[in-house]
């Protein structure tokens, strides 16, 4: 399988990860104390993206390695699941 094929199974992986790691940790401006003027009061305080986003290719990169050892042990075929999905004639 083509490397470029891992990597937009890498980057699809990495941003439903980012989706599923945002809300962690987040605290509304008013349940923090402080609402800046002219915004809402559940905008997050402090997001924390960068972490978010470290966290976020970190967990990434263990099911993208799980899912490539997978696929090198003949576990999991692509082209498989394509014919069962319907999108190659058997």
């Amino acid at each position: 399988m083509p490397w470029t094929t891992f990597a937009a199974i890498y980057f699809v992986t990495w941003w439903i990860v980012l989706f599923a790691v945002l809300p962690f940790g987040v605290r509304a401006q008013h349940e923090h104390g402080e609402v800046s003027p002219g915004t809402d009061p559940g905008a997050p305080a402090a997001p924390a993206l960068l972490a978010k986003a470290g966290w976020t290719t970190l967990v990434t990169t263990v099911l993208v390695a799980a899912f490539w050892a997978a696929h090198a042990a003949r576990l999991v075929d692509l082209e498989q699941f394509a014919t069962l999905w319907g999108l190659f004639p058997r």
